[in-house]
């Protein structure tokens, strides 16, 4: 039965196979049609598709959300010149009798200045003046003599305070007639202090308060040596003449005392307070020096540095002035005698000693009480009534 089935099957493919090539082509389908549909074989002619064969689903594509370009966002650089930009302070207007206050000295009294202006900026009874040469020191007399020219500059100014910030340019030689001195020898020392009490003495003359500000620690470690060693000789010589010494040493260092860019500006925010080269002030560090300074200088301003002081207008003032007279309404009376201003014909003012004599001839209450000890007399007919009435004679006949 097998063969025999066998037979008839190959048969049936050798009649069929002519029938195969004659098999109307379809047209062409896309490419993606092909790929899912699959090729019909001889066997699927003779007994139909597989009962076995998968359906095969068609898949969507998954649709996907176009998406959207971001914007790009724009890198923000930090500024490290002087921290968090300060807000512009507007000056108030001065009162013409202000409180001056000079400041004198090289490039860094020039930027103590600066600070100052912010920190007096709304207090109307303080003006900030300056007088400052940045190359400047003690030391190259022939470049700017401070001992000469100071004088003129407080006779234009007038000051009612001063502050002397000077000394950053002054690690170099002294040149003396006689040769040249080195610097921070013991020479060099007593020469410095000499010209630092010179400075002093002309304004401690002028009975004007005096506050000399020391010098801040710089990048350089031997620049920070020297000027720690010259504010150690002018805090001496400034309290020698009466002045006061304002360190700000402390506040450009950190806790080892190592000097520092960055450190805490007057709000206590991390600011960067030196500039590149490590020798000048940014704005923070500026507005730090003046912080360091407002306190005794507060203190010798007293009121006037407050910034509730007010200029008195003229047109709140009262009426002070009085009225002009109206000398239509004078009347002219004739003089009257201070011998008789009664006309009764006595010779004697009112209020006169006689008059007051004349009215205390008896003596009062008091006066019996005070002078002679007496008491005054009981009502009649009361228990403290001692006195015999005529009828308690009568009745003891």
């Amino acid at each position: 039965m097998r063969m025999f089935l066998t037979r008839i099957l190959l048969c049936l493919i050798v009649a069929i196979a002519p029938l195969s090539a004659a098999i109307v082509v379809v047209p062409t389908q896309p490419a993606q049609a092909q790929e899912q549909t699959k090729r019909r074989t001889v066997i699927d002619f003779l007994f139909g598709p597989r009962r076995l064969l998968r359906r095969k689903t068609s898949r969507q594509p998954a649709y996907e959300q176009p998406r959207r370009a971001q914007p790009r966002q724009r890198s923000t650089r930090r500024s490290t010149s002087g921290g968090t930009a300060a807000p512009t302070v507007e000056t108030v207007e001065k009162l013409d009798n202000a409180r001056k206050i000079l400041v004198v000295g090289d490039f860094m009294a020039k930027g103590l200045y600066d600070g100052l202006k912010v920190a007096f900026a709304q207090s109307p009874g303080v003006r900030v003046l300056e007088e400052t040469s940045g190359s400047s020191g003690l030391v190259r007399d022939d470049y700017f003599d401070w001992p000469e020219n100071l004088p003129g500059f407080l006779d234009e100014h007038q000051p009612t305070i001063v502050i002397v910030m000077i000394g950053s340019n002054d690690r170099q030689e002294l040149r003396l007639p006689d040769g040249r001195l080195a610097v921070r020898s013991e020479s060099w020392v007593n020469e410095y202090s000499k010209r630092i009490g010179e400075i002093s003495q002309i304004i401690r003359d002028r009975n004007l308060p005096l506050l000399w500000v020391g010098s801040p620690s710089y990048k350089s470690s031997a620049m920070s040596a020297d000027m720690a060693a010259i504010n150690d000789m002018t805090r001496t010589v400034v309290a020698e003449t009466g002045g006061e010494f304002v360190d700000i040493w402390e506040g450009f260092v950190n806790e080892n005392g190592q000097f520092i860019f960055t450190g805490s500006d007057i709000k206590g925010q991390q600011v960067r307070l030196r500039t590149s080269d490590g020798i000048r002030m940014t704005r923070a560090g500026r507005r730090k020096l003046a912080f360091y300074t407002e306190k005794p200088l507060r203190k010798l301003l007293g009121s006037a540095a407050g910034e509730d002081v007010e200029r008195l207008q003229g047109d709140n003032f009262p009426e002070l002035l009085l009225s002009g007279l109206n000398t239509d309404q004078i009347i002219r009376t004739p003089p009257i005698a201070l011998i008789d201003p009664m006309l009764d014909g006595g010779s004697a003012l009112l209020g006169s000693a006689d008059d007051l004599t004349a009215e205390h001839e008896t003596p009062t209450v008091r006066e019996e009480l005070v002078l002679k000890g007496l008491p005054a007399a009981a009502p009649a007919g009361r228990a403290d009534d001692f006195r015999w009435s005529e009828s308690d004679n009568s009745s003891n006949q």
